[in-house]
């Protein structure tokens, strides 16, 4: 009896190995909320998915203004990752600015990611590092005017610290197609991000022959207003994926097209078994 006993435990055990674990990354000024609708999908589908909170995000009570690099700003996921046994592997998910989060725990735990999938993410091998990094990947919202809500935690005569976008203008930027509860309760949570941990996210050459071990995927948001479809194309155009694929979806897909989301994730989960 004993034999058996064991024998199914190593069997749960090898099972709970092979089941698909993502860890959901949110961008500016979201958190681990962010994901509930995928969460509860994917777990009722037997997937194993953790959701963190970066820090000054989400519930973390980190003043957003005192995180002024992209190694304390990604702490949370750098820690998750290097406390994996190290044969074990995660499908690393990033939306928006999340994707230079993903990009950093790449070139620093490539064997710990299975897959690294960008959603309407920023996708630059080496950060922001040039003028043109910036135009590709960092949303310019100037085209709707006066949205930014700006703090300048180290003075005056210093470039802002953190960044959020103005109520009111939320919804129409964001949120356009999402169901208007989720806009209602994103407007509730939202918090200013750390503007500058991440426009100053620069990622080591040495990283590179990490980063570009890790099979990544872009899933285009094809009626985003933040980071604007032609914006994603001319990422993708430079570090090409080995796989892209298209929502008709606002910048926000885990609200506005939650179901059609989640079957892209489980058909990434099923090309890496």
């Amino acid at each position: 009896m004993g034999e058996e006993v064991k024998m199914a435990e190593t069997a749960t055990a090898a099972a709970s190995t092979r089941t698909p674990h993502f860890v959901l990354v949110h961008g500016i000024g979201g958190g681990a909320w962010c994901w509930y609708k995928i969460r509860t999908l994917m777990e009722s589908s037997g997937y194993t998915v953790s959701c963190l909170d970066l820090t000054g995000a989400g519930i973390d009570p980190t003043d957003p203004n005192t995180v002024l690099t992209m190694d304390d700003y990604n702490k949370p996921l750098l820690d998750f990752l290097s406390t994996l046994p190290d044969d074990k592997q995660v499908i690393l998910v990033g939306h928006s600015a999340g994707g230079l989060c993903v990009t950093q725990a790449s070139g620093k735990f490539p064997g710990k990611i299975g897959v690294a999938v960008y959603v309407a993410a920023t996708m630059l091998k080496h950060g922001l590092e040039t003028d043109q990094d910036l135009k590709d990947g960092a949303p310019d919202l100037s085209g709707f005017g006066d949205v930014n809500d700006l703090t300048f935690g180290l003075g005056p005569d210093k470039p802002p610290t953190s960044a959020i976008i103005k109520q009111e203008f939320q919804r129409n930027i964001i949120y356009h197609m999402s169901p208007l509860e989720d806009s209602t309760l994103a407007a509730m949570l939202v918090k200013p991000g750390p503007l500058t941990a991440l426009l100053t996210a620069k990622f080591p050459k040495e990283d590179d022959e990490g980063v570009e071990s890790v099979r990544r995927v872009f899933i285009k948001t094809a009626q985003d207003r933040v980071v604007k479809p032609e914006q994603q194309d001319a990422m993708i155009a430079r570090w090409a994926p080995v796989e892209v694929f298209t929502l008709d979806s606002d910048h926000s897909p885990f609200f506005s097209a939650p179901f059609l989301l989640c079957g892209l994730l489980v058909k990434v989960a099923a090309s890496c078994g």
